[in-house]
């Protein structure tokens, strides 16, 4: 069989590599594929988004599965395509891929199927979102210092109360000689302020727990967890106004915020039959001591010890069996692999977002445990045979480290030259999957290719080991070797804080 994989990441890297493990292979492409994929198959100078040109290959070729690895071709349709041409793929139609497309849709699909998930509204404009930040309570009580024709204490329920009252306070015309101030009050505690801009400012920054979401694909960065009023507002602003994610934020979506330990459940699905992968987490926040923007994930470890088989079949029950139906009834049929980010909560697990597509570097680390043959799993997910499939993991815990490039999650610069590629590759049970990287040929004649940088999150070391201590060290030892200007790396990754407390 010959295999094609559709994407250039990492998690395309790591599908990349085991595939070609498989005796049922012959060949495996990479559409378009990175300097890593070069290295260990074929690459297709051919984009996702060109759907035309990858069935035209896969029937010239003579593809006998076709992987589809990135969520934007999957909402597009792709696989739609591909089954309309008669060819094998794996991955979910476009209309069950739209669990991840629109979390407004996901959110309404978790509330009609009863899976526990985080209260939600969902706003179409930036003004009405922004009157629902500042309703929330605050609890302030405000005075006017100084002469003003406003003398009595306003108790403020709400930051729009506390903002109102401090226009009023401030106002020229309620002054009646200058200098009047504003006093605010909060638990006892009271401040002066001298301007509007300082009063304003102090309300801004009471604590709220917020989470905002761009309703659309954002490439992992359209979530903002919001710890004041101040970052709801710059949230809303960012997604509504700005735009900076284009259509992904025609709609807001603004949930509670859930607090317990976020972990993460991947499952292969036929439509019927149902197969969870080993646990993982991963680590969304860029900085240490998960602090930072949320990114593409930082990196990740499998198995995580949260995830006892208790709680992995009450997740299948509560959370993966009332989806897959759901999206049935609703003649969404899903085939593929569902991602179940979750927080594990004092009610018990709660859902915070659904992929329709292997994660993101979960891959990654799943891939290095995983005995059995992937083929096998993917062609009885596309031939609806799940059933007749066994699926067998290495028990030893793995670990990846995200090597980003200088600036990520924002701008970077691309095509700086990465060293000591190779020395790495020689160290024991570790391999580096490629993320951001490509070949640049050197000039001059008889000059080979060398490795640079095409991205932000560059490169993913990815090690086994008998304990997670030692799965950990063989990581961060080869990413320690690795070398390229402005290189930085979380170095908390599988950190045993994270492992009992979550990541």
């Amino acid at each position: 069989m010959k295999v094609l994989v559709v994407g250039k990441g990492g998690r395309e890297h790591a599908l990349c590599w085991k595939l070609k493990q498989s005796p049922r292979v012959s060949a495996v492409f990479c559409a378009p594929g990175n300097a890593g994929t070069a290295l260990d198959v074929q690459n297709i100078a051919i984009e996702p988004g060109d759907t035309r040109g990858l069935v035209q290959f896969a029937r010239k070729e003579g593809i006998g599965l076709t992987v589809i690895g990135p969520e934007e071709p999957l909402n597009r349709g792709i696989v739609d395509l591909f089954q309309r041409e008669g060819l094998k793929v794996f991955g979910p139609r476009k209309e069950a891929a739209e669990l991840e497309g629109s979390k407004v849709f996901a959110k309404d699909l978790m509330r009609q199927a009863g899976i526990p998930t985080a209260d939600y509204r969902v706003f179409r404009s930036a003004p009405d979102a922004e009157h629902y930040a500042l309703s929330r309570e605050v609890a302030l009580t405000i005075r006017s210092r100084g002469r003003s024709t406003i003398r009595h204490t306003l108790h403020c329920r709400t930051a729009s109360e506390a903002i109102e009252a401090i226009d009023r306070i401030m106002d020229p015309r309620e002054m009646l000689s200058p200098g009047v101030q504003v006093e605010i009050e909060e638990r006892g505690q009271r401040r002066v302020f001298s301007s509007t801009a300082e009063a304003r400012d102090f309300v801004l920054g009471r604590p709220v727990s917020l989470v905002l979401k761009a309703d659309g694909l954002a490439a992992g960065k359209g979530v903002f967890v919001c710890d004041n009023l101040r970052q709801a507002l710059e949230a809303i602003d960012q997604i509504m106004v700005r735009r900076i994610f284009g259509q992904a934020g025609d709609r807001l979506l603004i949930e509670e915020r859930l607090d317990g330990r976020e972990t993460s459940v991947l499952a292969i699905t036929d439509g019927r039959t149902i197969i969870p992968l080993e646990s993982s987490q991963d680590y969304k926040r860029a900085f240490d001591h998960d602090e930072g923007p949320n990114t593409g994930g930082m990196g990740a470890f499998s198995p995580t010890p949260m995830m006892t088989p208790d709680l992995m079949e009450q997740v299948e029950r509560e959370v993966l069996v009332p989806a897959i139906h759901a999206l049935k009834r609703a003649r969404r049929p899903f085939r593929g692999v569902l991602y179940a980010g979750l927080m594990l909560t004092n009610q018990g697990p709660k859902v915070l977002e659904f992929n329709v597509r292997f994660g993101d570097p979960e891959t990654q680390v799943l891939m290095m445990r995983l005995k059995s043959d992937l083929v096998d799993l993917l062609e009885a997910t596309a031939d609806e045979q799940l059933d007749r499939v066994a699926i067998e993991w290495d028990p030893r815990p793995s670990v990846t480290v995200v090597i980003a490039a200088e600036g990520y999650p924002g701008h970077y610069e691309r095509e700086r030259p990465i060293q000591n590629l190779e020395a790495v590759e020689k160290l024991p049970d570790t391999k580096v999957f490629h993320a951001g990287t490509m070949l640049r040929a050197e000039a001059g004649p008889g000059r080979d290719a060398r490795i640079v940088t095409d991205g932000g999150r560059v490169l993913n070391v990815t090690a086994i080991g008998d304990t997670i201590e030692q799965a950990q060290a063989r990581a961060y030892e080869a990413a320690r070797m690795i070398r390229f200007p402005g290189a930085w790396y979380r170095r908390d990754i599988a950190g045993r804080s994270s492992r009992s407390e979550g990541g």
